[in-house]
């Protein structure tokens, strides 16, 4: 059955329309594998998303060069990324040109690494309309999630210190955290950790330094 152009126009429009951001990311062509794999890790570690292939940044239709790209999102999932991230491949005929619609699902194997130029596994994460390199707090968040707890426990006193900070301030930042409550990096990091898994605060990465604040909502 040839694909129906009308169709394709119509959907590929609505999803560029909708602009890059957390879930949608627009690649005017694929020529590094290892590149790609970081967007396959922000998405697969975050919230999942969309990768438009043959769209330049601005919206405009390119479409893509050959079907070779198609196998280098195969070849940054299954060797520049550890686990593998899972994907799927759908190819849409818009004006003329073919465009790939590559759909990364969020993971429940977090952390996914990316492999960069020097051989480093790196985890990221998709922040708006960016990959972020995800540091360390985040990415021990990932590998206990499956610990979550409830928040119906006691603090300690530097759990009680955190919090009692975040009634007075919006936000509170790593060495802000180590300050108050004089504790070694560790701590602070197990500390953070389990009242992200507690639903107590969340981290806010739209900035840098990164911060965590209260969890507000569900």
């Amino acid at each position: 059955m040839k694909p129906d152009p009308h169709k394709s126009l119509r959907y590929i429009r609505k999803l560029i329309l909708s602009g890059e951001g957390q879930q949608l990311d627009f690649k005017f062509e694929i020529s590094d594998a290892k590149k790609i794999a970081r967007t396959l890790s922000a998405f697969s570690n975050t919230t999942g998303g969309k990768l438009l292939i043959g769209v330049k940044d601005n919206g405009k239709i390119s479409g893509i060069q050959s079907d070779e790209e198609a196998y280098m999102v195969e070849t940054a999932a299954r060797i520049y990324c550890h686990p593998e991230v899972s994907f799927r491949i759908k190819k849409w005929f818009v004006e003329g040109k073919w465009v790939l619609e590559v759909e990364i699902p969020q993971s429940t194997l977090r952390p996914h690494y990316a492999q960069d130029e020097k051989g480093k596994w790196i985890a990221y994460m998709r922040v708006g309309d960016q990959n972020m390199q995800a540091d360390r707090v985040m990415v021990s968040v990932w590998k206990n999630t499956s610990k979550k707890r409830s928040a119906f426990l006691s603090y300690n006193k530097e759990e009680k210190a955190l919090v009692d900070y975040l009634e007075d301030h919006d936000e509170i930042s790593f060495s802000k955290f180590l300050k108050i409550a004089r504790i070694s990096p560790e701590q602070a990091e197990h500390i953070l950790v389990n009242l992200i898994l507690m639903d107590v605060i969340e981290m806010n990465a739209t900035g840098q330094p990164v911060s965590f604040k209260r969890k507000t909502g569900p």
